[in-house]
């Protein structure tokens, strides 16, 4: 186990599995809808979704909008189009960002753009976010289209902000923050908010669900980015290093970048400044984010979010199973390995 890990080591495994209980019903429901919705005469369109949509998508993002819901009090089922919605939104993102990045892999496959190139890649990214929006319509909540709407300019945003800072060296990590809440936390802040809206839950439940998904996000992207320097593909699901070959400025570069100083200088302006890299690298950074602790500060700085999200169920009962249900998520979300 290598310092990273070894920071947030959990006296005994978290899991998921009573959420994942809870949700069934409603989740199968989800999975049959966007299976229904991903379908198009044009054959290209369902055979690329289903690559990315098929069994191993871990669906979080519309559990979150079931789960927000259902410990909100909902007894029907308002928030299955709303979910199925989140998660078009979802993968119409990770389309068109494997596009960007030129990434390699996406959920342990060859990614889309790979297989049936960048323009059909795209274009399905398309498809995906106009049915997520014909399903938000269907909801019949103004207020959660709002939403969901908001949330897509969000994202865009954030991936934009985060294209235009690429290779920067300098990047403060109140911008970095200020990217990875705007790119990842929104999507995960929405989507649990717009479950407590279907629930017609009150501003404050609301507000409160909202502040949870935002800070679980924030807590599953810091994993996420110091996974980059300490995981590997198999578990992944994609290529250990990604963020370094691209040279994205993310917290454990960040951090290593200014412990290392002077003396490694040459090195980072080399590799991620102009991204003139060597096969060997990478093996290099990750040994500097380990041996710096930077890994491990942004697993501590993960461990905070997911606290504070755990404290934003104050206001729900103890005795509603969906509350520990949801804090195990944050948990989850600090200790996973993928």
């Amino acid at each position: 186990m290598d310092a990273a890990s070894a920071a947030i080591a959990p006296e005994k495994p978290v899991s998921i599995d009573g959420l994942l209980e809870l949700a069934q019903p409603d989740m199968a429901k989800v999975d049959a809808l966007i299976r229904d919705r991903m379908q198009s005469p044009v054959s290209v369109i369902p055979a690329l979704a289903e690559h990315l949509i098929g069994g191993s998508a871990k669906r979080l993002r519309p559990l979150l909008t079931i789960a927000a819901a259902r410990v909100a009090g909902a007894q029907d089922d308002a928030c299955i189009k709303l979910a199925a919605a989140v998660e078009f939104i979802h993968t119409a993102t990770l389309l068109h960002d494997d596009v960007v990045d030129s990434s390699q892999l996406r959920r342990g496959k060859v990614a889309a753009h790979l297989i049936w190139g960048a323009p059909a890649s795209v274009l399905v990214g398309d498809f995906l976010f106009a049915r997520a929006f014909e399903l938000m319509v269907e909801a019949g909540s103004m207020q959660a289209l709002e939403i969901l709407a908001r949330a897509s300019r969000v994202i865009a945003e954030g991936e934009v902000l985060q294209l235009t800072r690429a290779h920067d060296l300098n990047l403060s990590q109140d911008l970095y923050l200020e990217i990875i809440k705007a790119k990842t936390a929104e999507l995960f802040a929405a989507a649990a908010e717009a479950g407590a809206v279907s629930a017609g839950a009150s501003p404050r439940q609301c507000e409160a669900l909202r502040r949870f998904g935002q800070d679980l996000g924030l807590a599953f992207q810091l994993v996420d980015d110091a996974l980059d320097y300490s995981g590997d593909a198999a578990t992944l699901g994609k290529n250990a290093g990604d963020d370094f070959r691209e040279g994205k400025a993310t917290l454990p570069l960040l951090l290593t970048i200014a412990r290392t100083g002077a003396a490694e200088k040459p090195f980072w302006d080399r590799t991620v400044g102009r991204r003139e890299q060597t096969d060997e690298d990478f093996a290099r950074a990750r040994g500097l984010v380990a041996s710096t602790g930077a890994g491990a500060e942004t697993l501590e700085l993960a461990a905070a979010y997911a606290s504070t999200a755990k404290a934003q169920l104050a206001d729900f009962a103890s005795s509603n199973s969906w509350r520990p249900a949801l804090e195990d998520l944050a948990d989850f979300a600090v200790q996973r390995k993928a």
